[in-house]
């Protein structure tokens, strides 16, 4: 018998791509299995209310708390959306609230990625400190400084007007912080080659900047967005005509007048709830992408 015979058999490799034993991969996949139907049962558990309301939107109002719940209208009401059109003004309430969701969500988008970008690359003393002040105004409650700004709106001569609304929420500490950490992502030699040919700092923010930025703003946008649209409070302080109340406001005061007309308070929520809904519909992909890549570095 020869050496080479008595030798001791090298262990097996094992492949590139193997997952293991057929017992563990089916281990695997049983859980990967869990994870699926859990996440389908959180997804039921959450659209359930929202099929529920626009299914009550499509009922008469005795079939609108029946027991057992009859989860497809039978018959179908298309009329009350017709109704509520008739029986409030909608489209007083949807036009202001429109209007104020456009006008703060540009001028948030603005002056948040301006500032940003003054915090995130521009160099002076007392940048992190101001910065983290700043930031830090985020964790004060509004209800600590609401009356000094009604004040404040009032000698001004802005209460009881849209610009109230406008002038307070057009300036917002999150939306600097979702960018200049979006910001920091952005290799600083794209900067320092643009100030080498000559660019101004605000040449730079404007063509390298911003168009890179695409994503986080998506996000800051939307997220603005649909804080305006939901907004109660504020338009509550401040607008106190009918002709400028929104669509929060124009609803509580429906479901004040109308309170046994639960149909058609469903037909109003459809209505309040939908265009925010089309918006982020449209706008997930950047708004996903958005929330991902910030304040990784890059």
């Amino acid at each position: 018998m020869t050496a080479t015979d008595l030798s001791v058999p090298a262990p097996a490799v094992a492949a590139p791509g193997h997952r293991g034993t057929p017992t563990r991969r089916v281990r695997l996949r049983g859980w990967r299995l869990v994870g699926y139907v859990t996440l389908v049962l959180a997804a039921v558990g959450l659209l359930l209310p929202f099929y529920w309301m626009v299914a009550a939107s499509l009922k008469t109002n005795n079939d609108v708390f029946t027991i057992p719940i009859t989860w497809l209208p039978d018959p179908v009401v298309w009329r009350n959306y017709l109704d509520i059109w008739q029986r409030s003004d909608m489209t007083t309430w949807l036009w202001n609230t429109l209007l104020l969701s456009v006008l703060v969500t540009v001028l948030q988008v603005l002056t948040g990625s301006f500032a940003a970008y003054g915090f995130a690359r521009v160099r002076f003393p007392g940048r992190n400190l101001l910065f983290l002040a700043y930031v830090g105004t985020i964790a004060v409650p509004w209800q600590s400084y609401m009356i000094p700004q009604f004040i404040l709106m009032s000698k001004l001569h802005l209460s009881n007007t849209l610009w109230s609304i406008v002038a307070l929420q057009a300036f917002g500490a999150f939306g600097v912080f979702l960018m200049k950490q979006f910001y920091e992502t952005i290799p600083e030699e794209l900067s320092e080659s643009a100030r080498v040919d000559g660019l101004s700092e605000f040449g730079i923010y404007r063509r390298i900047m911003l168009p890179l930025s695409r994503p986080a703003l998506a996000s800051l946008a939307l997220l603005t967005f649909v804080t305006t649209w939901n907004d109660y409070l504020g338009p509550l302080i401040y607008l106190r005509s009918p002709e400028l109340r929104t669509i929060q406001l124009g609803l509580n005061t429906f479901i004040s007048q109308y309170n046994a007309e639960y149909a058609l308070i469903m037909t109003g929520s459809v209505l309040s709830v939908l265009p925010v809904a089309v918006i982020f519909l449209l706008g997930q992909r950047h708004f996903i992408e958005g929330i991902a890549t910030t304040g990784l570095k890059g």
